[in-house]
């Protein structure tokens, strides 16, 4: 009856652990995309922050950085 509830526990840790990554992945790559367009969207961070390079990467590391919580979040464990 423990083991049983121990097995239930780490279900259900696993999938918020899951949804956690998939709803973070999401978050990240979406700024990540709002840092390459910021232009568009009307922020003009190059203004405010100074060097539009700096921008970039740091945008193509949340998209990266994203991406790889999203495959995390989605990979099975079997």
């Amino acid at each position: 009856m423990e083991t049983e509830f121990k097995q239930r526990q780490r279900k259900n840790y696993a999938s918020m652990q899951t949804i956690y990554n998939v709803t973070m992945g999401i978050i990240i790559t979406g700024i990540g995309i709002l840092m390459f367009f910021n232009e568009s969207f009307g922020l003009n961070l190059a203004e405010k922050f100074g060097d539009p390079l700096m921008i970039d990467l740091f945008g193509g590391l949340c998209v990266v950085y994203g991406i790889f919580r999203l495959y995390r979040g989605l990979k099975k464990e079997d």
